[in-house]
This record gives structure tokens, sequence and C-alpha cells, in this order.
């Protein structure tokens, strides 16, 4: 299990996207942007990705034809197994239907330094996530499919429900919560709930409270509060 990035400036729930970049109109068939950040934690899905211990991470994105995206993220990890890092590589399409903002996209997760001779951690996710203003806020859904998750657990499913709201001048707050559904036993429910600030145009903060209904499967499943900065430029 790995990552999903939260983009801190758009008061994103997941994080995410993680990762993914917002498609964006422009007159140029490429615009290239670059982000890198620190958090005190790496959470994905309700678990710690580092351990508890904090994170930095970087990225680049380019928007295709204002459609369509692309892009690369690195972060570092900790599983207690001698991997150093995690990247991700992505591509996906934002069209709008109507009032639905739609993103459909393929994720790929590798790890730098996987233990040799263990269950390959290295996989690949589909995306399809729809999302409609209501009001000032926005509600969104997306599910999430690996025919052979992380560890070569087998086939995994991940729904999510997400909420944002502004509730102040350059405040907005946010919420998701999620189902992991992985062909082993290791099933479980996760929610996050927490507040953006932009403090300009480049630079944001976010305080997000995670937790699953899975402590007994370890420490990494705990709740816990998160606070984490982005640059975007």
């Amino acid at each position: 299990m790995n990552v999903f990035k939260t983009t801190l400036l758009a008061a994103s729930a997941t994080i995410a996207m993680g990762g993914a970049a917002l498609a964006q109109e422009s007159t140029s068939p490429f615009d290239f942007s670059f982000n890198a950040g620190a958090a005190s934690d790496y959470v994905f899905r309700g678990v710690s990705q580092t351990d508890e211990n904090p994170q930095v991470f970087a990225g680049v994105d380019t928007t295709l034809w204002g459609v369509g995206y692309a892009g690369a993220w690195i972060s570092n990890v900790d599983f207690n197994n001698d991997t150093d890092a995690e990247y991700d590589l992505y591509v996906g399409v934002k069209p709008t239907v109507g009032p639905f903002n739609l993103d459909l996209a393929v994720i790929y997760y590798g790890y730098i330094n996987a233990p040799s001779g263990a269950p390959d951690q290295d996989y690949v996710e589909f995306k399809a996530a729809g999302s409609a203003p209501v009001g000032t806020g926005t509600v969104g859904a997306a599910v999430y499919y690996s025919d052979d998750f992380f560890g070569e657990t087998g086939p995994a499913t991940y729904v999510e429900l997400n909420a944002s709201a502004p509730i102040a001048d350059k405040f907005t707050v946010s919420g998701a919560l999620g189902y992991q559904d992985v062909d082993y036993d290791g099933d479980y429910t996760t929610w996050n709930l927490g507040v953006s600030y932009a403090l300009n145009d480049v630079v944001g903060f976010d305080l997000r409270y995670h937790d699953t209904d899975a402590h007994d499967f370890g420490d990494i499943y705990d709740s816990r509060v998160v606070i984490s900065v982005k640059a975007a430029f």
C-alpha cells in the first residue's frame, strides 16, 4: 500500500494525488508545473507509509491541450524492509460532461531498493473519478482498481466519497470516506477530515485527521493528525 498525494492548494480530501495534475485551459499543447513539500507523516488511504515518520516529496506534471495530463512523483517511504522511496508515473484525461468533472487515469507505483526475492511491491491502478459543484463546495466519488495489488496480494478495489467547501478567505475544509478491498484478508474502512490554507498562489498548508477501523492490523493503521506544506509552481 502506498500513495495518494494531497493537493494542498486545492484542498483535496485524498489525497489524491494524488497526485494527478489538474487539467487547465491553455493555448499551448503542453504546460509544465512542479511541486515539492513535506509532511509529518505520509498517509495513504489511512495507512502510514513512512512508519509514522516525516515525509519529503516532489513531482512534475504536464497538461496536454487542457484535457489530458501526465506526471511523475517521488517520496520517501519506510516499510521496514530496506525500501527507500516510492515513485509514481501517471497519465490520464479530465473531460467535463455537463456539471461533472471526470478523471480517468492509469497510475504506476514503483519502489526503489525493494527487497529482492520478496513479493513484487510495484503495481498498476486504474482510476475513474468524478466531481460536481454543490453550492460553494464540491462533492465527488472515485474508484481505483488493480488486478495485482502491492506485494502481489491479488485484485484490489478502493472506493471513496469526498467533499470540500471554502469556509473563509483562503481556508477550505474537506474530507473523505473510503473502503479498501483486497483479495487477501486485508479489507478496511478509512476516513479523513481536515482544513487547508492557501498562504499565496504557491504555498499551501494542510492539517488533517486520518483514521481506519483496522487498528488491530498494526500501529500504522491507527488514528493520526498530519500537518503538511506544499509549494506548486
